[in-house]
């Protein structure tokens, strides 16, 4: 992994540990945005510049890839490289919350 995808995902924005938590299997932006606000009870509701404008970004990136399109719906999935990312973030994330349990 180069140095600038460390830089720009780790750590990682919410809504880009989301959106790549939801490309774990094919999906498109319509699709995730449901996903995530199901996940997070409704906490959080993506709106389509930031869905779109991040999927543009991560696939400049490599980090997801277009697979087909249906029903004039982009479908993209995670890549090696995003897989790989995104475990780094929950290694974080899992590190972050070992400290917080041991302090509390």
């Amino acid at each position: 992994m180069n140095q600038h995808i460390k830089k720009v995902y780790v750590p990682m924005t919410e809504t880009a540990f989301l959106i790549l938590l939801c490309l774990r299997k094919p999906n498109h932006g319509y699709g995730i945005v449901q996903m995530v606000e199901k996940m997070t009870d409704g906490a959080i509701r993506l709106t389509p510049g930031t869905m779109y404008g991040s999927l543009s970004k991560m696939e400049k990136d490599n980090i997801i890839h277009f697979i087909r399109e249906e029903d004039k719906r982009k479908i993209y999935q995670i890549t090696d490289l995003g897989l790989e990312v995104l475990q780094l973030e929950r290694k974080r994330i899992e590190r972050l919350y070992k400290i917080v349990q041991e302090e509390m």
